[in-house]
């Protein structure tokens, strides 16, 4: 009895545990670094993300950090609107003196872009930043505990134009293309 009673135990506390993760995040807030041990500030950031565009980040070392030998690797992680997301990645930044710039290309349908900042100082200690989470970029059109969001969203999903997307127009034209070559072909085989 006890046994049946550990099981469902479990099986309950699965069941709630995306519920309970998804009620943390508010929709839509974007996560910006705050306090005054972040050894950064945000030069640049593209608000909201928008799927298949290029989103850039710019941030600045600090002085101290700088002078003490700090480095940085700035790190990403994009989330779906199905709640799967990618693994993290290092990014290659381009480093001008104190300022560190990366930018990505988002897939489509997607909630955010996680970020982060890990700091290795001279004696190879690391902290990341934020200590928690992630900071976190919305997209233009998100979906967050049962809720769809952003510039882009509708009552039951995203404003998606896909004669816009990148590369619709050349997919129609090979298909359109590929119909008219089979006629052609159909065409010449009736003629025999």
């Amino acid at each position: 009895m006890a046994r049946k009673g550990l099981v469902i135990f479990i099986a309950f506390a699965l069941l709630t545990l995306p519920s309970a993760l998804g009620a943390a995040i508010e929709g839509g807030q974007d996560v910006n670094p705050e306090g005054d041990d972040i050894p950064f500030l945000v030069l640049d950031r593209d608000s909201p993300s928008f799927d298949k565009v290029k989103w850039s980040l710019t941030i600045e070392m600090s002085q101290e950090a700088y002078d003490n030998g700090t480095t940085f690797d700035l790190i990403t992680q994009v989330c779906t609107n199905d709640g799967v997301c990618d693994p993290p990645v290092i990014m290659e930044a381009e480093i001008n003196d104190r300022v560190h710039s990366i930018s990505i290309t988002p897939p489509s349908d997607h909630t955010y872009v996680n970020w982060r900042v890990k700091a290795t100082d001279a004696d190879g200690n690391n902290t990341n930043y934020p200590h928690g989470d992630w900071y976190k970029t919305w997209s233009s059109c998100w979906y967050n505990d049962g809720n769809w969001g952003g510039v882009n969203a509708l009552d039951d999903g995203c404003d998606v134009n896909e004669e816009d997307a990148p590369g619709f127009t050349a997919l129609a034209s090979i298909a359109a293309l590929g119909l008219g070559l089979i006629a052609i072909s159909r065409r010449e085989s009736h003629q025999k």
